[in-house]
């Protein structure tokens, strides 16, 4: 005996699937991916993925698409006042200066045992070595001020633009077990496939 489906039941039923298919695709994004060379967990945002491979502090989550009205919300924690680094790579390298553009957002929860007085952020194009004019990189130096620069926990910051690309946030406080939220722009007019951020919580001297 032959058996005839229903138009309408395996239409209904391809949307359904398209629709899951979409909700998944969508929840993959958003979720840490394993990386194939064994460097730890990349977390996907808009045009950059983000790592903690470097260890001594946790990424706990990352959300938005990296743009200005969509910052790339890196949630993290760390567990060391020594400077880490997030290792930050883009997915596709362009010539195409709109997509050199980061916005960031970072909010680190202070798990160090030692309340923070500063902060300090510093560019990297090569690992340990501080970004360097003519590498591309900056914190918005093409606007002084920058407007894209901000931080819940201090209330002024200093951009050092040369010959590194530093940037400290100062006259603030941040107990153990708070957190911190910064605010900041990332520019990168030779587009690279990976680059650095040191993050360097100031304790107090005694």
């Amino acid at each position: 005996m032959a058996i005839v489906a229903d138009p309408a039941l395996s239409a209904a039923s391809a949307r359904g699937v398209r629709r899951f298919a979409g909700f998944f695709s969508c929840l993959l994004l958003m979720m840490p991916l394993a990386s194939a060379n064994g460097l730890g967990r990349q977390w996907q945002a808009g045009q950059y993925s983000f790592s903690d491979e470097l260890g001594g502090f946790l990424i706990r989550s990352v959300s938005g698409a990296g743009t200005r009205s969509d910052p790339a919300v890196i949630s993290e924690e760390l567990e060391s006042a020594d400077p880490v680094i997030l290792t930050i790579r883009a997915r596709q390298p362009t010539a195409n200066f709109t997509e050199g553009i980061l916005y960031l957002r970072i909010e680190a929860l202070n798990g160090t045992g030692h309340p923070w007085v500063d902060f300090l952020f510093e560019l990297q194009s090569i690992l340990d070595q501080p970004s360097v004019f003519g590498d591309g990189l900056s914190f918005d130096q093409s606007h002084t001020p920058s407007d894209f620069i901000s931080a819940d926990s201090f209330a002024r910051y200093d951009r050092q633009l040369e010959p590194f690309d530093r940037l400290r946030f100062l006259d603030g406080h941040v107990d153990i077990r708070h957190q911190a939220t910064f605010d900041f722009l990332v520019t990168d007019f030779n587009p690279k496939s990976v680059f650095y951020l040191l993050q360097d919580p100031g304790i107090p001297a005694s």
